[in-house]
């Protein structure tokens, strides 16, 4: 017996249906989300250009984040191999931790941060 088998309409739907279904829904959110990311890059365009842009329910800004992350040369070549390699697999906090317990030196490890900024656009309701 075959599980495709077309089944009462009140019943589940079959394992290819829900397949369907799904890479549907898979597709349709992929594309919108490129829509989406090519919609943001021309509005963070515009509004770097100085442009202002708002609709009846929003207004749009750019927001400025900054991540501090240490290039992994450097880090190598001031604490060597093994510190190296522990920060590599976890992350900045774990650096700053080692720091702060004094296993780093925390003068020469903020030498060697490097500070990136992204923007972020940002919807900012007007009903606030």
């Amino acid at each position: 017996m075959s599980h495709d088998l077309p089944l009462d309409p009140t019943a589940e739907p079959t394992i290819s249906e829900l397949l369907e279904r799904y890479a549907t829904l898979r597709d349709t959110l992929l594309g919108l989300e490129a829509e989406r990311d090519a919609l943001g890059t021309q509005l963070k365009a515009a509004l770097n250009a100085g442009a202002h842009a708002e609709t009846d329910l929003y207004r749009a800004a750019l927001k400025v984040t900054r991540r501090v992350e240490y290039p992994l040369d450097r880090f190598r070549e001031v604490f060597g191999d093994v510190a190296a390699l522990e920060v590599a697999t976890i992350d900045r906090k774990k650096a700053d931790a080692l720091a702060g317990a004094g296993d780093l030196d925390a003068d020469q490890l903020r030498d060697l941060a490097v500070v990136k900024e992204t923007q972020a656009l940002v919807l900012q309701p007007k009903t606030r």
